[in-house]
């Protein structure tokens, strides 16, 4: 007994080939970007390709760093995460209300989804001359623009999780005299989490693909104006500043609700991969 104690009391430490793993991870995920980069740089060196119409990274570089100075980056960076926050959150607070609307209840899916699916089925950028008649050319039509674009991948998403538990899981629920409200909160929410995370991962990719089709028409504000200002003046270095920004910012929203969702779902056994499971295989 008091060896197994002693045993039990011994941190764990990881296996010196999971650190490793995560190790040469890590540098999978930087060794692209950075090859891109070095190859991109030799060609302009080497003049093959033409620097006006394809700056090299230096030169956009120098381009970020002067935005930076001149304060034009953060202000107007400021103003699109602002958009975005607004028309996320509205998007995400009623594609929620919908799927919950329609997922738990046959009346509520008759009354609205085929309305919803109607209008998913419309190209929503190209609503933005629409938008504009109805809001004017504000803040209004652009906030409108993205959390239309973010309902629908929200909707269906928490839709289909509801619809995808388990009977047999609610069933047993039942038998244990829990009411419908207990039964929705302990069984069928946890059990479409992670359809709705999924869901959310689709709406942040398209409120960014909004925001920047937004961001150009009657804006006086924000990266996309600061791209299409940059058009006008042929000053591609800036333009490409604008994609490089909108990117990173793409890419940070999406790694934040991957945090959000290894965590929410923690409980959850899955798959990591042939490499960790099954060690020498890939």
């Amino acid at each position: 007994m008091a060896s197994v104690a002693l045993i039990a009391a011994q941190p764990v430490s990881r296996p010196r080939a999971a650190v490793s793993d995560g190790m040469l991870g890590g540098a999978h995920r930087v060794l692209v970007p950075v090859l891109i980069l070095v190859v991109w740089q030799a060609l302009d060196s080497l003049g093959w390709i033409n620097s006006r119409l394809m700056p090299s990274p230096v030169m956009v570089g120098e381009a970020f760093w002067q935005l930076l100075v001149t304060g034009q980056l953060l202000g107007n960076l400021w103003v699109s995460l602002v958009r975005v926050t607004f028309g996320l959150g509205i998007g995400v607070v009623l594609g929620t209300f919908f799927g919950l609307f329609a997922g738990l209840s046959r009346f509520g899916e008759n009354t609205i989804d085929s309305t919803l699916q109607m209008v998913r089925t419309l190209p929503h950028l190209a609503l933005i001359p629409l938008f504009i008649l109805w809001f004017g050319i504000g803040e209004t039509p652009k906030i409108a623009l993205i959390a239309l674009g973010s309902v629908f991948p929200i909707y269906l998403n928490l839709y289909a999780g509801i619809r995808a538990v388990d009977r047999k899981i609610i069933e047993a629920a039942s038998t244990l005299d829990l009411t419908r409200a207990e039964i929705i909160w302990n069984v069928i929410l946890p059990g479409a989490l992670p359809s709705f995370l999924v869901g959310l991962r689709y709406a942040v990719g398209i409120a960014w693909l909004t925001l920047v089709v937004a961001e150009q028409v009657n804006a006086n504000s924000g990266i996309g104006y600061l791209v299409m200002n940059a058009r006008d003046f042929l000053e591609t270095d800036v333009i490409f500043v604008g994609l490089i920004i909108y990117a990173i910012l793409g890419l940070t929203t999406d790694q934040m609700v991957r945090a959000v969702e290894r965590r929410a779902l923690a409980w959850r056994p899955s798959f990591v991969g042939v490499q960790q499971a099954n060690r020498g295989i890939v």
